[in-house]
């Protein structure tokens, strides 16, 4: 009897992979109690400000989570539309409104509070290119360049104009190139459709190179970090002094000077160098691997996801996350240039937390189901059955034979 049909089976979430978040934003939380109190001193606020908000941004990640780890997933499919309009108000909002730093408008002060508009605008291309990707396989015009490759560069450039040019964030640009890349690679673009993607990618990264002073600056530093540790490679110098610093074991949670002035951006762009500096290789250690477990698990549910459309919110994101976590700890320690990118889960800031905890809450969602084989004859009407789903045959969904369920 063959196997070709494919059923969903409910089963237990992945709970490991809510484990390793917790433990992540945990980390993230001491590191912040830790550096609250020389962060106040320079912004003339309460000791715990610091800490105190960054409970609160913890504490509606978690309402956010649990909501969504309950949402059905076509709910999503009907917010692609809002959430696209919502993600372009915001960048424009964002550069009327928002308050330049470091050369890049981010952030959108409302009273006391403020919004980063490029964690909106990742999350609602993840939730757009999914669904618009699952639609163009199912409907077999995956390789129409009219119907798929030109919505795609042209979705493209709309990256481009608001993240790089409305807001001048790089880093975020770079994310969400990532994201699109790996979402259309995981569904089975063809590779010579993605080599054209990839050089309109390359070209459009040089333009906006080229065309700020500021990265150019960035640039350079990052050939030569120590060429002017007073000036433009201020924060490259002190990031590599603030990661040796620590040396094996660190220097404790009450003993690191660096927060105090001394390393820009401490809680958010450079945390991680601040996490050295506090727990030494030892702690760096750890917190690499729970990474490199945290992402384990992710990829795992994208390989048991019972369709195309979770699949590709999961590679989706899958790359948001580690590319994020790779471009901050690579700038750190001077392997990457600076690009002004929190590291995910451990950085201070509200957005951040709440859209990343909000994503997990979709792949736990995502985790709860898995799909087998059957016969096809015992295959029925309503199933939820893709037909492509090992487009490219060492990925797709986990599809044991009936006996080893």
């Amino acid at each position: 009897m063959g196997l070709d049909g494919l059923r969903q089976r409910r089963h237990r979430p992945d709970y490991w992979l809510v484990l390793l978040s917790v433990l992540l934003l945990t980390l993230g939380l001491i590191v912040v109690y830790a550096i609250s109190p020389g962060l106040s001193v320079q912004k003339h606020v309460g000791e715990n400000y610091y800490i105190n908000k960054q409970l609160i941004a913890v504490g509606l990640g978690i309402l956010g989570f649990i909501v969504v780890a309950h949402l059905p997933l076509h709910w999503w499919r009907r917010l692609e539309k809002p959430l696209l309009i919502a993600a372009g108000v915001a960048a424009v909002a964002v550069r009327l409104f928002g308050e330049r730093v470091n050369g890049a408008y981010r952030w959108i002060q409302v009273g006391g509070l403020s919004f980063q508009a490029a964690e909106l605008i990742k999350f609602a291309l993840l939730i757009w290119l999914a669904g618009f990707l699952t639609d163009r396989l199912r409907s077999g015009e995956l390789e129409d360049y009219h119907k798929t490759l030109r919505p795609l560069l042209i979705a493209l450039g709309v990256v481009a104009l608001t993240i790089g040019g409305l807001e001048s964030d790089l880093g975020s640009s770079g994310v969400a190139v990532a994201i699109m890349a790996a979402m259309v690679f995981i569904v089975g673009l063809p590779l010579r459709r993605l080599a054209l993607i990839t050089g309109a990618v390359l070209i459009g990264g040089m333009l906006l190179i080229v065309g700020s002073s500021y990265r150019q600056d960035r640039l350079t530093t990052f050939l030569n970090p120590t060429q002017d540790c007073q000036n433009t490679g201020y924060q490259a110098c002190q990031a590599l002094i603030t990661v040796g610093s620590g040396g094996m074991f660190g220097k404790g949670l009450g003993r690191g000077v660096q927060a105090y002035g001394y390393l820009p951006e401490a809680a958010n762009d450079s945390i991680f160098a601040i996490f050295a500096e506090k727990f030494g290789f030892v702690g760096t250690a750890v917190l690499l691997g729970l990474f490199m477990a945290f992402f384990a698990r992710l990829k795992r549910i994208m390989e048991r996801a019972p369709d195309t459309y979770s699949r590709l919110l999961i590679a989706g994101i899958l790359a948001w996350l580690s590319t994020q976590a790779i471009i901050n700890i690579g700038a750190m320690i001077g392997l990457l240039p600076l690009k002004g990118i929190t590291l995910p889960f451990v950085s201070y800031g509200g957005t951040s937390v709440l859209f990343v905890t909000v994503a997990i809450g979709i792949a736990f969602q995502v985790s709860r189901y898995t799909t087998y084989q059957v016969a096809s004859n015992t295959v029925k009407e309503g199933d939820n059955y893709d037909g492509d789903s090992n487009r490219r045959g060492f990925r797709g969904a986990y599809h044991p034979t009936p006996s080893s369920r």
